[in-house]
């Protein structure tokens, strides 16, 4: 492309800018200008290479933001919005489960979720009422959460994997007063029913017999059939800026936090990735990613309730499976995470991993080694990597196909997406501040803690927090870029290039990243210390060669040799979600702490789990056995080859 040609259409981009309003259209202008003027050839070496990703970035950003404005003028929500979908193509296939083969048309989701919402009403539980969902991923998920959002009602998203205290925890800090949950998941609901109160609703959705349900449930289907099927007549008003219904994240510390999620939030996120990786209306996405995080419920049964597309739902994860539906099917967008794609290169080939329309992956944490093999033996034309988390405002993503990276931000008009990378100090989330006590930004090449600037008035960049206002606090950093502003924290360390790629490294802070969950270190190190009579436990994730993210590993405090390793697991099982449980075990005389006593982790994350720098007891998970076993000298060659069975 002639250096012109990018210059005259970034100028001509600004100019739109203008056009619509936008504040930072003249300060973009000049700061282009100046930049050209001042940095010579390196800055138009920049722009030439930059500028077809960069107007793209900008068409899709104001593309979502037009839309978003109308919604938000006329007082749509994500509820009114479906309707409009569903009368366009009643009969059309909305949601299909892929164990069943049960089809929903969009008349059916909408019947259905119209009789929840008289239901709720009927109950006691509309505007403002919170109703956990506690269910595997099923075309019925939706169904609830969108007829309580009819009605008014909040949904609090639960983990199906969730039990005991967490699931507790999760339905109690919601505030919800009622449940609904899933006859598979009953015997875990059963466990703490007696912990929830005997005000809390209950209602069982699925087939009878798969297990023991809580004592005072009631069966909702015959409750649905007497229902009327037509929508509410008088609606709960809510518009954009409005909750819609809560997804759970474990962030950094304790136990899973409740994140909002309103109207404007799940429209911005779904519709990104309609437009970011140009997404058509005669699309079918196949997704096996948990309908309770945002990834699964957004990103893919978003596009369904937004834009009229096909979604085929599998509960769980299969590998064997994986292009066998893709192909029944007729999919042409799948979704994924890292770990997913690693599991499908593993499998011995098949003649449905060619014969499949796939032309699309979408999803986050796929490494740079894996990218062109992964396109490549499946014939995958695209692959859209992104970053983001529910709560946060500084989301982004690969519109051209960079190897490796999960996003970018423009090099040459930084404002127009106010995300930076500031530097922090090692272990933990405290940033580092100039002599004007605002962050510093970070070099290219220069890891740093990816931060968004916050503006409440605007449905971009607003960050709308948790039900706990203190972890919110927790969140929100004042005087980052400019005095008087506020940002967000994500928790999260990325690298950018010389061209504004981004490319994630690691978490920051008592996290990590496990079979594509976040994994607190401190919900896990409570569970173990519990466990051990109150003894001294250090979580913290560490790597395996190979495989996707960061392995967790318990260092415990055990004097007197008196912890029963081979015995842990199994007393662990009911404690934390598969995800959350360690797989090395570490005994130590005692651990570091400092003088406020919280125990230092930064020696142990780098001796690791080598049995030739770690002088102490180690121990690995065996999945096969289901308990620790000793890690010795062979067993850690095998985990170094890749034989590890993770």
């Amino acid at each position: 492309m002639h250096p012109a040609g990018p210059l005259a259409l970034s100028l001509g981009s600004l100019g739109l800018l203008r056009l619509l309003g936008a504040p930072w259209g003249w300060s973009a202008a000049a700061a282009l200008g100046l930049g050209l003027g001042t940095g010579g050839w390196r800055l138009l070496r920049i722009l030439v290479k930059t500028a077809p990703r960069d107007l793209f970035g900008l068409y899709v950003l104001l593309r979502v933001r037009l839309q978003l404005s109308r919604h938000r003028r006329r007082c749509r929500s994500v509820p009114a919005l479906f309707a409009a979908v569903a009368r366009r193509a009643p009969a059309k296939a909305a949601l299909v489960d892929a164990a069943s083969g049960a089809v929903w048309t969009f008349s059916h989701l909408d019947r259905v979720s119209n009789a929840l919402a008289h239901l709720c009403r009927d109950r006691g539980l509309g505007a403002g009422a919170v109703v956990a969902v506690f269910m595997e991923s099923r075309p019925e998920f939706v169904a609830l959460w969108l007829g309580l959002a009819k009605a008014g009602a909040e949904a609090a998203l639960l983990s199906s994997h969730l039990r005991r205290e967490g699931l507790v925890h999760g339905i109690t800090c919601a505030g919800a007063k009622a449940v609904v949950f899933g006859t598979e998941l009953g015997a875990a609901l059963s466990e703490v029913s007696s912990a929830l109160g005997p005000g809390l609703q209950k209602f069982s959705w699925g087939p009878p017999g798969l297990g023991p349900i809580p004592e005072g449930s009631q069966a909702l289907e015959p409750l649905l059939e007497g229902a009327p099927k037509t929508p509410l007549q008088d609606g709960p008003g809510k518009g954009m800026d409005d909750r819609l219904f809560y997804i759970y994240t474990s962030g950094t510390t304790g136990l899973p936090k409740a994140a909002i999620v309103v109207h404007s939030r799940y429209f911005r996120i779904a519709a990104f990735g309609y437009f970011a990786f140009r997404m058509r209306p005669d699309d079918v996405i196949y997704t096996c990613l948990p309908l309770y995080h945002s990834a699964g419920n957004i990103i893919g049964v978003g596009q369904c309730l937004l834009h009229g597309l096909t979604v085929v739902i599998r509960r769980k994860f299969s590998a064997s499976r994986f292009w066998d539906d893709c192909v029944k099917y007729r999919c042409t967008v799948v979704q994924y995470i890292g770990e997913l794609c690693r599991y499908l290169l593993a499998q011995p080939r098949s003649p449905a991993e060619r014969r499949h329309r796939v032309r699309l992956a979408v999803g986050n944490g796929l490494r740079a080694p894996l990218w062109d093999p992964f396109r490549e033996r499946f014939g995958i034309a695209r692959i859209g990597e992104f970053y983001g988390a529910t709560e946060c405002n500084c989301s982004v993503a690969n519109l051209d196909g960079k190897v490796g990276a999960c996003g970018f931000n423009s090099r040459l008009l930084p404002n127009v997406y106010p995300v930076r990378l500031l530097r922090v100090r090692p272990d933990s989330l405290e940033l580092l501040r100039d002599s004007r006590g605002l962050g510093i930004p970070c070099a290219p090449g220069e890891p740093g803690l990816l931060v968004g600037r916050i503006d409440q008035r605007d449905p971009l960049r607003r960050f709308d927090g948790y039900v706990s206002a203190g972890a919110t606090r927790s969140k929100v950093a004042h005087d980052v870029l400019a005095k008087g502003d506020q940002a967000y924290l994500s928790g999260d360390v990325l690298v950018m290039d010389d061209l504004g790629y981004l490319y994630f490294v690691d978490r920051v802070g008592d996290s990590f990243r496990w079979r594509g969950e976040n994994v607190s270190s401190t919900e896990v190190e409570a569970a173990l210390s519990r466990l051990l009579g109150q003894a001294d436990v250090a979580v913290y994730g560490v790597e395996i060669p190979g495989v996707e993210g960061r392995a967790g590993m318990a260092a415990i405090a055990d004097p007197g040799a008196r912890v029963d390793v081979p015995a842990l697991y199994p007393a662990l099982c009911p404690l934390l979600p598969p995800y959350a449980r360690p797989v090395f075990i570490r005994l130590t005389a005692q651990l570091d702490s400092t003088c406020t006593f919280k125990l230092q982790k930064t020696r142990l994350r780098g001796e690791g789990w080598d049995p030739r720098v770690v002088p102490e007891p180690l121990f690995v998970l065996d999945p096969q056995k289901g308990r620790y076993v000793p890690l010795d000298g062979e067993m850690h060659q095998r985990l170094c080859s890749g034989k590890s069975g993770f």
